[in-house]
């Protein structure tokens, strides 16, 4: 091509390329009044033909080759359009995500990438590093795991994870891992057993039994622990039951009084029970000591010279605390078994309250209330005030490892309101002031109520649930019309007494009463654990009344009762009686509230 065809063809290019540049400036305000103007917008077809044509002005003139016309430009840039939308129609769908639009394909890739960073173990990791790796996961954690490979199934179901699960939440908590060959199957049994208990207390199914009275005696004072209950009446006698064999044919626990003065035995003040011990305080300041696994004798005898006015039994060991006039004795078996005076403490008042504080080594520590001093009574050292406000007497105490609650009553021209007050034992000061009520507050459950929790009772009928983190009340439950006498809690529900003979329970975390049983008298015990609850009304008067009639009727409404309940039982006590309903009578079924009632008939 000669310099004159070269600048005709640049010519005829330059012509096109100035109408091309024209077209596009007249469509561009006519698109721009059909919609609004984006801030990015892809190429169109004569910006491409324009690349296209700058393109091959620059390779023609740097390769001294003809310029592309702007009529080819346009059918290649056409041609690449159908060649792009072709390659569109066979690529895979596209996924609409909250990024936009991707293909499928990506993404796997994507994901497959991501599967890398997952820690497979490795056949050669050692076994017992998985396992204290896995020993952080919880049950579900592990079923999850145990889903991923056959490796991962075989240390996710280990013996030892479960049986440290199992002893994480309570299960079984005095097994060793030997007892059982598969633990994981033991865990799944304890969380259906717990599911059905819970099931039973919501739905009020299970048996209950009143516990045989003593004919001609008034009942005095009712303790329990662990399914043993024991009970005093006016008569002298000390009865036990233990609850968890089903026998309620309880044993008489002799005294030492002889045989002629039976009639002139003094009144059952106080009655206390563990595991192994039971302790009996009477009127005349005589207190008598049990073993429970060797015989119904007592084993120590101890005299105060006036009349026990409080008494303490541990939960734990065989700890037993007296207060008798201004005195407070601490009573513990030597090495050898003999009884002997572990401490002995002198207070300015008499004692009200006596708690002895559990787990506390091998010096025994107990607190004493006394009108408005609170004492704490180491067996080591001396009696030391922890509180005192003149004209706030104290109105109830309950003690735990490491505090001590009790509530104090305001009096005097500036009223503050009743409070329950906690205190550190350790630090021995003021930890929290909980509530300002009107009424006094009759009961505190600090020892079994769940962490950072405690439940109260008071006179205005309330029962309170109090957070000791924020020092608030985290729920206030209007429960009884004459003033809460006793109360507990665990981690979902309360059981609570009131003066007026009614018992009710309580689901705290829907707030919602679940069912309540009434009787004639003050409710002064309450304890239940997982499977069991125990209650006892014992009557305000001590008097023998209608002494002539021995009935269950007579007894019923003046001499006090005790209730059992089990909610383990998979039958109603109609449809399978319990040792307590067997008797030489006809049985007469009692009243069915879903939770069946079966009283005993006594012989005439």
């Amino acid at each position: 091509m000669d310099d004159h065809s070269l600048e005709e063809f640049r010519r005829r290019w330059q012509e096109e390329l100035a109408q091309a540049q024209a077209l596009r400036r007249r469509r561009r305000p006519e698109a721009a009044e059909r919609r609004p103007r984006r801030p990015e917008v892809a190429l169109g077809r004569g910006e491409q033909a324009s690349g296209y044509l700058a393109l091959a002005q620059g390779l023609l003139e740097g390769a001294g080759r003809p310029p592309v016309t702007a009529a080819a430009a346009a059918g290649r840039a056409s041609r690449a359009e159908r060649q792009e939308a072709a390659s569109r129609s066979r690529s895979p769908p596209v996924r609409e995500g909250a990024w936009g639009a991707e293909p499928l394909v990506d993404q796997l890739i994507r994901d497959l990438n991501e599967m890398d960073d997952v820690p497979f173990f490795d056949i050669q990791l050692p076994y017992e590093l998985a396992i204290n790796i896995f020993q952080y996961l919880d049950r579900k954690e592990l079923g999850r795991c145990a889903q991923v490979s056959k490796t991962w199934k075989v240390i996710a179901e280990d013996e030892v994870l479960w049986y440290r699960l199992c002893q994480q939440e309570g299960h079984l908590p005095e097994s060793s891992i030997s007892d059982y060959s598969c633990w994981k199957l033991i865990f799944q049994e304890c969380r259906a057993k717990e599911h059905m208990l819970r099931t039973n207390w919501k739905t009020r199914k299970g048996a209950v039994s009143q516990l045989e009275h003593v004919p001609d005696a008034v009942l005095c004072d009712v303790h329990s622990h662990d399914g043993v209950v024991i009970a005093g009446y006016t008569s002298g006698d000390v009865r036990v039951w233990d609850t968890r064999t089903w026998d309620y044919v309880a044993p008489f626990l002799e005294s030492e009084y002889e045989e002629d003065e039976s009639g002139m035995q003094p009144y059952v003040s106080f009655v206390r029970v563990n595991s192994a011990l039971a302790v009996a305080a009477y009127e005349d300041g005589f207190l008598n000591i049990w073993d429970l696994r060797t015989g119904k004798y007592p084993i120590h005898r101890f005299e105060h010279d006036a009349r026990i006015q409080a008494l303490a039994l541990s939960r734990e060991d065989a700890t037993v605390a007296t207060a008798s006039a201004f005195d407070v004795v601490m009573l513990y078996p030597n090495e050898e078994g003999y009884w002997h005076i572990a401490a002995e403490f002198e207070v300015q008042k008499l004692v009200d309250y006596l708690e002895i504080v559990p787990d506390t080594g091998r010096y025994p520590v107990a607190i004493a209330t006394a009108g408005d001093l609170v004492y704490l009574l180491k067996a080591e050292d001396s009696a030391r005030t922890l509180h005192y406000v003149y004209g706030q007497p104290v109105t109830c105490l309950d003690v735990s490892a490491n505090q001590v609650a009790f509530g104090v009553k305001s009096l005097g021209w500036v009223y503050e309101g009743n409070k329950v007050l906690v205190y550190s034992l350790e630090a021995e000061r003021c930890l929290s002031k909980l509530g300002s009520a009107l009424g006094d507050f009759t009961c505190v459950n600090l020892r079994d109520s769940p962490p950072n929790l405690m439940v109260s009772g008071n006179m205005d009928r309330r029962v309170r649930i109090h957070d000791l983190r924020t020092d608030k009340i985290a729920l206030s439950l209007s429960a009884h019309q004459l003033g809460v006498s006793a109360v507990q809690m665990d981690d979902w529900k309360i059981v609570s007494g009131g003066e007026e003979g009614l018992v009710s329970v309580w689901d705290y975390r829907m707030n919602q009463k679940l069912w309540e049983v009434h009787s004639r008298h003050p409710v002064r015990h309450v304890c239940f654990n997982s499977h069991s609850l125990i209650t006892a009304n014992v009557p305000y008067e001590k008097v023998v009344r209608n002494s002539d009639l021995d009935s269950f009727a007579t007894h019923r409404r003046h001499r006090g009762l005790i209730h059992a309940y089990e909610f383990a039982v998979d039958q109603l006590a109609f449809q399978s009686p319990l040792p307590v309903c067997r008797s030489p009578c006809d049985t007469m079924a009692g009243y069915n509230y879903d939770l069946a009632l079966s009283f005993p008939c006594d012989s005439s």
